[in-house]
């Protein structure tokens, strides 16, 4: 992994312009940071998606051909602590629903946390964690034949260009059958004065979520970043529906790293561009599922309209 993290920390700071990827904001501070994040009173994503799940869980399955009598796996891409995946879970066990829980995460403490987790909360739930990439995963379970409703929630879609997302939703639909379904969580285009400060808090808590991944390369890579001398800079355009993150050096400056002969000079001003947040809407979705096998079935939204789940079936 640390070779992986130092090939892409050097391929980043050397690219025109300078990138650093968002997949490296989750070390153990990184970690209990994002969790703040959720908490923040700006930070609607998690909280609109929680309403959706909480109040309408009940609209999941109405526009798919799994009922009570049709015995399914819910397999939950980066399931986490998976706090909302529950709501649906109690749900489709109250209703009756002949299901399993199939946890997806590339952290094996996670996964056994949850699992812990879920024999307390649910003791007759069948549960089998699988540890690893989502494709790896999913390319192992290619001959079950077991329906699927694949879950990949909290706008996870939008840290990717929609090239990419185009890319990812294609290679999903390739492994799954015409009885599976997809619920896709993604955030809606909304007003600048409501996204911005969901990535610019007034307790500055997204501002040290960012700048620690300079503080992991200077831990893990030996660097030399001074923090003082970087300020996190979010943008959002209401026109494209793209909030973006970058980290803007103050001065002009020169960074190293350990086992690198490599010296990375920044002028002030100087950008490195370290995550992408795509909000989306229905024209925009849908031209990023051309090409795939999915089909759009349902449109979940919150009260306040932030939020969309959509119910994507697979159509071949």
């Amino acid at each position: 992994m640390e070779n992986l993290f130092l090939n892409d920390v050097l391929k980043g700071l050397s690219a025109n312009p300078k990138t650093l990827s968002s997949r490296y904001f989750y070390d153990a501070i990184g970690d209990k940071l994002f969790q703040q994040i959720m908490e923040l009173p700006e930070y609607y994503l998690t909280r609109s998606e929680m309403e959706i799940f909480k109040t309408k869980s009940n609209q999941f399955l109405q526009h798919t051909s799994l009922n009570r009598d049709t015995f399914f796996e819910l397999v939950d891409l980066g399931a986490g602590d998976a706090t909302k995946t529950k709501e649906l879970i109690k749900y489709l066990l109250k209703e009756g629903y002949n299901f399993s829980y199939v946890p997806v995460d590339i952290s094996t403490n996670a996964l056994s946390q949850l699992k812990s987790n879920l024999a307390a909360e649910f003791p007759d739930l069948q549960v089998q964690t699988e540890q690893g990439d989502y494709f790896e995963v999913l390319h192992r379970a290619e001959h079950n034949l077991k329906p699927k409703l694949i879950l990949f929630l909290g706008s996870n879609i939008g840290n990717l260009n929609d090239e990419q997302a185009h890319d990812f939703l294609s290679k999903l639909s390739d492994l799954l059958l015409p009885n599976d379904y997809l619920i896709l969580g993604v955030d809606l285009i909304k007003s600048a004065s409501i996204v911005l400060p969901a990535y610019d808090d007034a307790q500055k808590i997204t501002a040290k979520f960012n700048l620690n991944l300079l503080n992991r390369i200077n831990n893990e890579l030996g660097g030399n970043f001074n923090l003082n001398n970087f300020k996190h800079v979010p943008k959002y355009s209401e026109e494209t529906g793209i909030a973006e993150s970058y980290l803007e050096s103050t001065s002009n400056q020169c960074i190293q790293l350990n086992g690198s002969k490599t010296e990375f000079h920044f002028k002030e001003g100087e950008r490195i561009h370290t995550e992408i947040s795509r909000k989306y809407n229905d024209e925009i979705l849908q031209n990023i599922l051309k090409n795939t096998h999915f089909e759009i079935v349902n449109r979940i939204t919150d009260s306040k309209n932030y939020f969309a789940d959509y119910v994507i079936k697979i159509s071949k």
